[in-house]
């Protein structure tokens, strides 16, 4: 394609979830208050499961990095969302709009791989009970982790290493509240021939590879809690990886609707997206707390000991 007639684009216009000034205050106010439930919710995990020492096993290691994955995820797209429905220029640079793509990159795939080693480690709890110490080591479960951290930025380094030389021209809005591959992709005007290569394994391996690799260790665990001859042992085998289950659901389903959707900016489309890139975060924290005793436990142990740390 001849780009020598076509002057280069330097920055997007979001154009957002509403055009409307009173709808778009109601907004303001409504994700702020939710990104400050998620970054409180996230940061109370990482001290409660620092501070008690009964916390200091595999799922809970992995649970504060999900925790902390969750404030960087809200933190990539929360803060320019806001900014824009206070602002009447709703722009961002294309390099700012390339470093948000590269750390939605990181934050989405290192979620999906954090989810998958959690299930595992449910599996590995729940169907090899007496192995579980042997095999959950703590070698194991760190590598585990730091994995999924590497094969995050991996994918974003990938992506945006192609993106960078994607040319803009004419185009440049963006029907969304934030910056994301597809919607960059629709606006190049030179050849994306690679970046849909690159975005399509991408899509493959976060997506649906971490979706099956869930979904293989919930049949085997479903399968070994049926198992079990009493109702209240199934009942307690199946408390143990509820509020993991329900994380997955949340995650995995409303972000592979999203990324399954065309890219149009419907309202469809950005609902899913709020659910997968704002709403999720949130709720992780609660889904942990308010149905996992141990947390709960241990949240009361913390703020008994803050109490008396007060009165002393």
């Amino acid at each position: 394609m001849d780009l020598r007639n076509h002057s280069t684009v330097t920055e997007f216009i979001l154009l957002g979830l509403s055009a409307n000034p009173h709808t778009q205050a109601l907004l303001f106010l409504l994700f702020l208050g939710i990104y400050l439930l998620t970054i409180m919710g996230n940061l109370m995990m990482l001290l409660v499961i620092k501070a008690d020492f009964h916390l200091h096993t595999p799922m809970y290691f992995f649970l504060s990095h999900l925790s902390f994955v969750d404030i960087c995820f809200s933190s990539v797209t929360v803060p320019k969302m806001l900014e824009n429905l206070l602002s009447r220029r709703k722009t961002i640079s294309v390099e700012g709009c390339l470093a948000q793509v590269f750390f939605v990159f990181v934050a989405a795939g290192t979620e999906a791989y954090l989810l998958s080693v959690m299930a595992y480690d449910r599996y590995a709890a729940i169907c090899h009970p007496l192995l579980y110490g042997q095999i959950m080591s703590k070698k194991l479960y760190i590598q585990l982790v730091w994995g999924s951290w590497g094969l995050g930025f991996l994918d974003a380094l990938i992506n945006i290493f192609l993106a960078v030389n994607m040319i803009f021209c004419e185009a440049k809005i963006i029907p969304h509240y934030s910056c994301e591959m597809p919607s960059l992709l629709s606006l190049s005007c030179s050849d994306i021939s690679r970046n849909l290569i690159a975005l399509l394994c991408s899509t493959l391996l976060h997506g649906l590879g971490t979706f099956l690799l869930v979904s293989l260790s919930y049949a085997h665990i479903i399968t070994a809690i049926l198992s079990i001859s009493s109702t209240s042992g199934r009942s307690k085998a199946f408390s143990t990886c509820s509020s993991h289950l329900t994380a997955v659901t949340l995650y995995f389903g409303s972000g592979l609707l999203r990324h399954l959707m065309p890219n149009s900016g419907s309202p469809a489309e950005l609902i899913f997206s709020v659910q997968y890139t704002v709403i999720t975060p949130m709720l992780n924290p609660l889904i942990y707390s308010l149905k996992n005793k141990e947390v709960k436990v241990a949240l009361k142990r913390t703020l008994e000991k803050y109490l008396q740390h007060i009165r002393c």
